[in-house]
């Protein structure tokens, strides 16, 4: 879509509101979610719109004593209220929860023009406006009863954190712009020592995915950093694109990197699969081809493997917006294991092992933000999808639900999910500003 001509400062006011209501036209979904859920997804043909399709469920916040909907045999309570914007969680050996609460940083230009006057009005409406609290919360449940009664600031002064990882004595976090690391003691509320930079990382004044994720191998010996592309699909130049759409490997030793795999436009949760000890990775695709295109996805990640981004997308499905064409690196995409509905905004990703839910071992949590390009909404809610021998095994299940109200508005959106030590489900939530417990249900 082509930047509208006059500045915005200059548009006449009446503009506005017409602008946002063309924003309301574009093109239905013509399949369920479901179709676009599973090892085999339904991929219709492209039907992009002249205005990209938005829809956002304007973010409200839950009332008092709301909470989210528990699926039958569970239940759900507020482990932690009134935190701001939390998005991402790791869980300490101790069973203390760290918590980023975070947003993006200053993006001066990323989508400028009037798709990106576009955009932030969606992100403000979607509860995405705020800014950044940039810091590491500690979160403490000191009476086993699933309520965090002490919080702390354990990290702050960061710059737009988001993953965390522990190996032994140090804490990396991954910020917008670099992997740090700092000395962790267990038990500790606050850590005052100042953050060694590891390795730096993709930022600059587009940093369209700002989010930056890490995990620790089981051995400790290897990081792993998911970075997200720079544009929907490669609009703003592929020279923008260096590093990005891939995942990294980095020694925590050296900080040196390497690319471990790439063709993911936006990876976010990564995990180890517990049968297997594959590394799992969610992962949003790309936007306006229609409501029905593309579906996000989970998928193992095969060293080396490349999988689209921006090329194709599920192997050789071309996307005909990207100039140049890369024919050869679209004959070696790698198509992904496991769909997860299109637009759904798939970012948490845990497997679970433990003891208090055993229905679910050895599957995987996925929490899904929510949609903004399709209609109707997809997403808002958190899915468990069963394993077997280390691969999905049937469809997916709803665990927590009830996140968009009956007139559309979304009292919360599910971001992080996390094991507790407990065995118990954690679920950041970034417009409800709350971290929800989910376990079974008492008798």
């Amino acid at each position: 879509m082509e930047a509208f001509p006059v500045p915005l400062t200059r548009r006449p006011l009446w503009l506005l509101p017409c602008l946002l209501a063309l924003t309301a036209c574009g093109v239905r979904a013509r399949l369920p979610v479901a179709a676009g859920v599973g090892p085999e997804p339904a991929l219709p043909p492209p039907n992009p719109s002249l205005i990209p399709t938005v829809n956002i469920a304007p973010a409200r916040g839950w009332p008092t004593g709301g909470h989210p909907m528990a699926a039958p045999g569970l239940e759900v309570q507020a482990f932690a209220r009134d935190l701001d914007h939390p998005r991402w969680l790791h869980v300490l050996p101790d069973g203390d929860v760290l918590v980023a609460e975070t947003n993006a940083p200053p993006r001066p230009e990323d989508a400028d023009g009037l798709k990106g006057w576009i955009m932030r009005r969606v992100q403000q409406r979607a509860g995405a406006g705020v800014p950044s609290a940039d810091r590491i919360t500690l979160l403490r449940d000191t009476d086993g009863d699933g309520v965090a009664e002490t919080r702390s600031v354990l990290l702050d002064h960061l710059h737009s954190p988001f993953g965390m990882a522990l190996v032994g004595n140090t804490l990396y976090v991954a910020d917008t712009d670099a992997l740090l690391r700092f000395p962790y003691r267990e038990g500790a509320m606050r850590i005052d020592a100042a953050g060694t930079r590891v390795a730096d990382l993709p930022a600059g004044p587009i940093n369209h995915h700002w989010t930056k994720n890490v995990v620790a191998s089981p051995d400790g010996k290897r990081l792993y950093v998911s970075v997200g592309s720079n544009s929907n699909v490669g609009e703003n130049g592929l020279a923008v694109e260096r590093d990005r759409a891939r995942i990294l490997a980095i020694d925590p030793a050296t900080g040196a990197m390497r690319v471990y795999a790439t063709g993911l436009r936006n990876p976010v949760g990564m995990a180890w699969q517990p049968q297997s000890g594959a590394l799992w990775v969610a992962v949003n695709e790309r936007d306006e081809l229609g409501s029905d295109l593309v579906p996000d996805y989970m998928t193992a990640v095969r060293e080396g493997a490349f999988y689209g981004w921006p090329y194709s997308y599920y192997g050789g499905h071309v996307d005909t917006r990207v100039k140049p064409q890369d024919p050869a690196r679209v004959a070696r995409a790698v198509v992904p294991d496991y769909a997860l509905g299109a637009h759904t905004a798939s970012l948490g990703l845990a497997f679970y092992d433990a003891d208090l839910m055993p229905q679910f071992r050895n599957g995987a949590f996925v929490g899904q933000h929510g949609s903004w390009n399709r209609k109707p909404l997809s997403g808002y809610r958190v899915i468990f999808v069963p394993f077997v021998d280390g691969h999905p095994a049937g469809r997916p299940q709803d665990v927590l639900t009830g996140f968009v109200d009956k007139s559309g508005h979304s009292q919360g959106r599910p971001v992080g999910v996390a094991v507790a030590k407990d065995g118990a489900l954690l679920v950041a939530d970034d417009v409800g500003n709350t971290v929800w417990r989910v376990a079974p249900a008492k008798p």
